[in-house]
């Protein structure tokens, strides 16, 4: 009755790292808890009824769903405002509204966590070591936005005495990236997140804040918002989503610079007013009244993880006992090989597309071959048990994600057969 045939040796690590992990499980229970009934009130405060899942069409007027949708990720999210729709295409799509909405030319924008992710790289107009690119493609510099970065230490933290040397009252934004992307810093919790917004604040009193929450919503018990964050950006195929979200993205944070960024996304002055919803409400309502359980199934999952694959001697990154900023958990597996073997084994954890063999390609926005193993009801949905790594040094897979923490677990130590099948784990 076990259904799968897993070597011994992968059972008793199982056995093993689950009770590693029990500490850690009990805490993640807690902040579960806490960040659902949050999630609760915030529905109860919206007066959320059956009303507001009724689709609207053309220019949206009236969306009595769509305006208490917004309240209830508002509340959720420890924000003043909140503009949450089913057409934002990704996150990256998500934070660049977020971006033109505020910036104006001859602003200057300075990241303090290095270079952003890769696919926010061609949105602001710089290649992947940071240089400016020519062309005329509609970035942010093309714009004539100014950008900055700050390169972070050699241990992969924020480099605080940099930016009281950089940060001066002319810099228009100072923007974090919350998880580590595809390097190995570590994620940033909301209390380092608090300290560079308080620091960024009192050398640029006007300064904005902006923060890519991706990966980060309701891993701790409040949210960035709390502190000095002013404005914060992330995708519902991700946390907020549940794994029931189709599409979308959200922007949180100051009323203010959330009434700019509806304007971005609409038109000046119509903004968030208009927007038809085509009957997407509930899925969106659903999937974020599930987002805080989800979530947790999440982490409990990375923990395992963690906790399993440094059994078998592999680095990992966060250790299964460390407090958490974001749902991904990095393997360290050595090599191109074990680092295929382990997303096809991933792959073949999923209740969709468990028989596709993943393979290393040339994706749109990335520098490097990229594997991704996501075998989701949601296509790239990263809230449900995937993972991907572009093919260079470290040779690490970033994992994230599992709808429950039984099926997470489940492909966690189907990636460790395949592995072990293909000769490549270690022994």
């Amino acid at each position: 009755m076990n259904y799968f045939d897993f070597d011994k040796k992968i059972i008793s690590a199982s056995e093993k790292a689950e009770e590693m992990a029990n500490e850690a499980f009990q805490k993640t229970n807690y902040i579960t808890e806490l960040n659902q009934r949050k999630m609760l009130k915030a529905f109860q405060n919206a007066r959320v009824s059956e009303s507001h899942f009724t689709a609207s069409t053309g220019y949206g007027y009236g969306d009595r769903g769509r305006e208490a949708l917004d309240e209830v990720f508002a509340f959720a999210l420890n924000a003043e405002d909140a503009l949450v729709r089913y057409n934002f295409v990704s996150g990256t799509h998500t934070i660049t509204t977020a971006l033109f909405g505020v910036l104006r030319p001859n602003d200057t924008m300075l990241s303090v966590t290095g270079i952003p992710y890769d696919t926010l790289q061609g949105v602001i107009g710089i290649a992947s070591d940071g240089k400016t690119i020519s062309g005329n493609t509609g970035t942010l510099i093309d714009f004539g936005i100014n950008y900055e970065q700050l390169d972070l230490l050699s241990d992969g933290t924020v480099d605080y005495e940099g930016m009281k040397q950089r940060i001066t009252p002319d810099i228009k934004m100072v923007y974090i990236q919350r998880s580590r992307g595809y390097s190995l810093r570590p994620s940033l919790r909301c209390e380092e997140i608090e300290k560079i917004a308080k620091l960024a604040h009192e050398l640029a009193p006007n300064c904005i804040v902006m923060l890519d929450n991706c990966y980060g919503e309701f891993v701790q018990e409040y949210e960035p918002t709390i502190g000095n964050v002013d404005l914060m950006a992330g995708s519902l195929i991700k946390n907020p989503g549940g794994g029931i979200a189709p599409t979308g993205g959200y922007i949180a944070g100051r009323h203010d610079l959330i009434e700019l960024c509806s304007y971005r996304l609409t038109t000046p002055g119509t903004g968030k007013e208009i927007g038809c919803t085509l009957g997407h409400n509930r899925e969106l309502f659903m999937g974020a009244f599930n987002a805080p359980h989800v979530t947790g199934e999440a982490l409990k999952t990375a923990i395992f993880a963690s906790a399993f694959f440094e059994l078998f001697g592999y680095g990992v990154t966060p250790k299964y006992d460390e407090p958490r900023a974001d749902i991904i958990e990095s393997i360290m597996l050595g090599g191109e090989k074990e680092l295929v073997a382990f997303c096809q084994g991933i792959q073949q954890g999923a209740p969709v597309d468990s028989f596709v063999v993943p393979e290393p390609w040339d994706m749109p926005g990335y520098d490097s071959q990229v594997i991704m193993a996501a075998g989701a009801f949601t296509l790239g949905a990263s809230i449900e048990l995937s993972a991907d790594a572009p093919l260079r040094e470290p040779y690490a897979a970033w994992m994230q994600g599992a709808l429950n923490y039984h099926s997470g677990k489940l492909g966690v130590l189907l990636a460790a057969q395949k592995m072990l099948e293909k000769g490549v784990l270690k022994q």
